[in-house]
């Protein structure tokens, strides 16, 4: 049984808070902290946790703490996990990895120094959808692959969202925010990238929120909020990638995976479950059934499943390998089209192994 310690009880905490304490057999939760000590007051005492803390490096202290989950907001990914790193702490992160691809790299670095694990969130692609997808991708269903298309379209969310100016900061903006679970679900699917391209866009210099908690203000926009992008894949495939905070309504699919014998209409990668659509010239549109566990919101799948990996002493899924990958694709997007051209990245990526269909639920192979 492997304890963590949360820092930071936000917004999305709350999912995490009760899959970790009602879902998952092998990890549970000892001890919590937030700048806001009323939150964590409130943890506390709905989920019966053991452990208040004044602040993180109490908690990195403490020797109990098995894994740190990171789940501040994501400008404060660097320095949360790196404090926890120097303290000798692994570290599961919500997504992003770090704000810049520099701010990976030296979180990389300082675990593989220490000898320690770091990785993270998003773990929507260990669910029943993609992993559905993926068998049927590595069976042959649609052949080989010859592209992709992926589209994620709103109009941001300052009129619903508590707390919606981060999203317009560093760090934010809908690559960084939603492109996460888009991209780590193409890799999943198809490999690593080898180079990107595209153009971004900032149409609105300013936002007025309608959310009741901050109704009339006024956010400054310091980041792209719109991405059309390109990716080459290591294998030879190709993609697209649409992310933006400026569309009111469109009409277009989350993902697509196409190949020599047919399409594979892939479920949102921010959700754990399908549909799963495979569209052959013979059969037309078929719902194939969920082959795999996971098709609720299991938030904290990943990290069950790295409290397993170093139980037994092997590689987490969701490991650096993977998240400092898709920091490079997300930030190169925005590199590649300050530059005019296309960027060659320098990180590869391998795919892990697919899900067991065979494991009791809550228990990570």
């Amino acid at each position: 049984m492997k304890k963590i310690g949360i820092v930071g009880v936000g917004a999305i905490s709350g999912i995490y808070l009760q899959n970790i304490t009602n879902m998952f057999r092998d990890i549970e939760i000892i001890g919590v902290c937030d700048l806001i000590r009323e939150r964590a007051e409130k943890a506390v005492k709905e989920y019966n946790i053991p452990k208040l803390y004044n602040d993180m490096h109490e908690l990195f202290a403490d020797p109990e703490v098995d894994i740190v989950l990171n789940i501040t907001r994501p400008y404060e990914h660097f320095e949360v996990s790196k404090a926890a790193l120097l303290a000798g702490k692994p570290v599961y992160s919500e997504k992003p990895l770090g704000a810049t691809l520099e701010e990976g790299l030296e979180l990389v670095r300082l675990a593989e120094e220490k000898g320690l694990w770091i990785g993270g969130a998003p773990d929507t692609y260990m669910g029943a959808g993609i992993q559905t997808c993926r068998k049927l991708i590595d069976e042959g269903a649609i052949g080989d692959i010859v592209g992709a298309t992926a589209f994620m379209t709103c109009h941001g969310h300052e009129s619903w969202h508590p707390d919606p100016e981060f999203y317009y900061k560093f760090g934010g903006g809908p690559m960084m925010d939603m492109g996460p679970y888009y991209v780590t679900a193409l890799i999943n699917l198809l490999g690593g990238v080898k180079r990107v391209g595209g153009m971004i866009s900032t149409p609105f210099a300013t936002r007025t929120c309608t959310c009741k908690e901050h109704n009339g203000e006024i956010i400054t926009v310091d980041v792209p909020t719109s991405y059309y992008s390109v990716m080459e894949f290591a294998s030879g495939a190709v993609g697209s990638i649409l992310t933006s905070f400026d569309i009111y309504g469109a009409k277009l699919p989350i993902i697509e995976i196409y190949g020599s014998k047919g399409t594979l209409r892939v479920p949102d990668p921010n959700c754990f479950g399908g549909p799963v659509v495979l569209h052959t010239p013979e059969g037309g549109d078929v719902e194939i059934p969920l082959a795999f566990d996971y098709p609720e919101n299991s938030r904290a799948l990943g990290l069950a499943e790295m409290a397993s990996a170093l139980e037994h002493g092997r590689a987490p899924r969701a490991s650096w390998k993977q998240t400092l990958h898709v920091l490079e694709v997300l930030t190169g997007f925005e590199r590649a089209a300050k530059q005019g051209g296309y960027l060659e990245l320098e990180t590869t990526y391998e795919r892990e192994a697919p899900m067991a269909d065979n494991q009791p639920h809550g228990v990570l192979d």
